[in-house]
């Protein structure tokens, strides 16, 4: 099983169905799958059909880093930042232009040294 489960998660298929006498011990340990059908009650064509948790799943291996379309799939995630306290963030700052620098992005180094103290 450990093999398998190895070859599993190095694969990332489509539809990953674990039809074991452990079957739930056995999939809590896969990490890299589309879709995973728990069981010999439980097949790929009614997690695609039936109780429809999704039907567009990811190929190629891309379950290693994406799963299935959702709603999530539609929702903007916006990111953002504030810094009130120029003090406390020195040691940010110094790590940023040691970063960019070392990325060789000579103007974001200096946009950081612009918050030195």
């Amino acid at each position: 099983i450990d093999e398998c489960i190895a070859m599993s998660d190095k694969l990332a298929p489509e539809h990953l169905e674990i039809q074991t006498a452990n079957s739930q011990q056995v999939a809590d340990r896969c990490a890299n799958y589309g879709g995973l059908f728990i069981g010999t009650n439980c097949a790929e064509v009614l997690g695609d059909y039936g109780a429809g948790p999704n039907h567009t799943l990811p190929t190629g291996g891309t379950g290693r880093y994406t799963g299935g379309l959702s709603v999530f799939n539609f929702l903007r995630i916006r990111t953002w930042m504030r810094i009130d306290d120029k003090k406390e963030c020195q040691e940010m700052v110094e790590d940023s232009v040691r970063m960019a620098r070392l990325e060789g992005l000579e103007g974001h180094a200096r946009a950081a040294e612009k918050r030195r103290l």
